[in-house]
């Protein structure tokens, strides 16, 4: 009997832990939702409207894009793909007349890329496989493309479910459920006065995992205040520095020592764009100024700028100046990549006292509500055309904003590190943030002095005083 509640106990931990990975507090019902639609049959298949919905709010997909997979339940091929393409086609050599576009058993269809002739085209295809995020741009954040499938069942009785669906967005950290039949989807006509359907329509959810991502954090916190002159920085290796050292590779030459070598190699990195050992220049190197430091290679390892805390994107929150009824914050994202410019980025803070943001500067805003009236969420992205591209590493790899919130007397306080973040999240990924007893803290001698409009307004009144008397 004890064994037994042993296994179960065992049993639903194991259950919770495989749940909880792949839950996201502060997006809880972010997904992407996959939807098969078949809108017609063919003499051995059928057609189906494949729409591929990115419902998370501040996660996309970027370059080099998504790739979707799934093995076929029997023998089925794809005849045709409109707003797509397999990688593979397989081996067609049973076919004596028209050759299928894909005999794989467990195909990987990509998008395709913009600018691709029209009558390769369908509606929301074609962006390189680049989804944005739901809650920057809704109308973005769809993909679409049209495949036709043979050797298959030829009604809604007979036609068997992919299974095993993957998706890379564009690295590992989602997990796809099981296909499962839902209610056909209903089409308004382009006059709107026709209903029609589908014939029959299934659909897969994939959650995305951060551990599965990456081993290691993909970003890090760093910050200050103007009332201490502490600069608390990333935490030294806070995206991961490996457990055999630096390998030379380039100016410093192959024995490049940590402290001084032009140019090293991280070997200790997980996935997210670390796997396969992440290289490292430093930023005033001949190598960091020559022609082809910014082209990015095909297996998407970064080429990061040498740094104490070796990660790609540092966010540094800088607490910048006191009024009376309100205060002021600086952000700025600096990218280390050499290799990577961020599109449509986004940066979630939770704080609490983003429930009174009065006006944010060259960023764009919006509140998050995770948790229903709780307002301490909010999302940052850039101005279209203006700053939504981070630039990869070098001068221009970087952009800030600042950002005015009112103060609460009931619960203000800039004391124990109150005016700092408690969540950082860039592009989805949580960031590593500084320990909590490291936080720039109130002087202990006294206590914040009157505000600096208050301060020079009294200093005017006694200079008259004095010139008076």
């Amino acid at each position: 009997m004890e064994l037994h509640r042993c296994s179960l106990l065992a049993l639903l931990l194991a259950v919770t832990c495989s749940v909880a990975v792949a839950y996201d507090p502060l997006d809880p019902k972010g997904n992407i939702t996959i939807k098969w639609d078949v809108i017609s049959w063919t003499p051995d298949g059928y057609v189906a409207m494949v729409t591929m919905s990115n419902y998370q709010m501040y996660r996309q997909i970027l370059a080099p894009g998504w790739t979707v997979g799934w093995s076929w339940a029997k023998k089925e091929v794809i005849w045709s793909i409109v707003g797509a393409q397999a990688t593979e086609q397989g081996d067609c050599s049973k076919f004596k007349g028209g050759i299928p576009h894909s005999c794989k058993r467990t195909p990987a269809i990509v998008d395709l890329l913009p600018g691709v002739p029209y009558n390769q085209q369908i509606a929301n295809c074609c962006k390189a496989g680049v989804v944005s995020a739901y809650g920057q741009d809704p109308a973005g954040s769809v993909s679409a493309f049209q495949v036709s499938v043979g050797l298959a069942g030829t009604t809604n009785k007979t036609v068997k479910l992919p299974t095993n669906f993957t998706l890379a967005g564009p690295g590992p950290g989602y997990t796809c459920g099981p296909a499962t039949i839902v209610p056909s989807t209903v089409y308004l006509t382009p006059d709107r006065r026709r209903r029609t359907q589908a014939l029959m329509t299934w659909t897969v959810t994939c959650t995305y995992s951060q551990q599965l991502a990456s081993r290691y954090p993909t970003c890090c916190v760093s910050f200050s205040s103007f009332y201490n002159s502490t600069i608390v920085p990333c935490a030294r290796c806070a995206c991961g520095c490996g457990h055999d050292g630096y390998r030379g590779n380039g100016g410093g030459g192959k024995n490049a020592r940590a402290g001084d070598g032009r140019s090293r190699r991280n070997s200790g990195h997980g996935g997210g764009g670390h796997s396969g050992g992440t290289e490292c220049i430093m930023g005033d190197s001949k190598r960091a100024l020559s022609a082809g430091v910014n082209t990015p290679r095909k297996d998407g390892a970064p080429l990061l700028q040498c740094t104490s805390h070796m990660c790609p994107i540092r966010v540094h929150w800088h607490v910048k100046l006191n009024y009376k009824d309100y205060w002021r914050a600086k952000i700025a994202i600096t990218n280390f990549n050499y290799r990577m410019n961020y599109t449509q980025w986004t940066l979630v803070a939770q704080h609490p006292n983003l429930n009174n943001v009065t006006e944010v500067f060259s960023f764009q805003y919006k509140p998050l509500l995770p948790y229903g009236n709780i307002n301490d969420t909010g999302m940052f992205y850039g101005l279209k055309f203006y700053n939504d591209l981070l630039m990869e590493a070098g001068p221009f790899g970087n952009v800030q904003s600042e950002v005015l919130m009112r103060k609460d007397y009931n619960t203000f306080t800039f004391s124990q590190g109150w005016a700092f973040p408690r969540k950082i999240y860039f592009n989805g990924d949580e960031c590593k943030m500084p320990p909590p007893d490291s936080y720039p803290y109130l002087p202990n001698s006294a206590p914040i002095g009157p505000p600096r409009s208050v301060a020079a307004a009294a200093s005017a009144i006694l200079v008259v005083l004095l010139l008076v008397a």
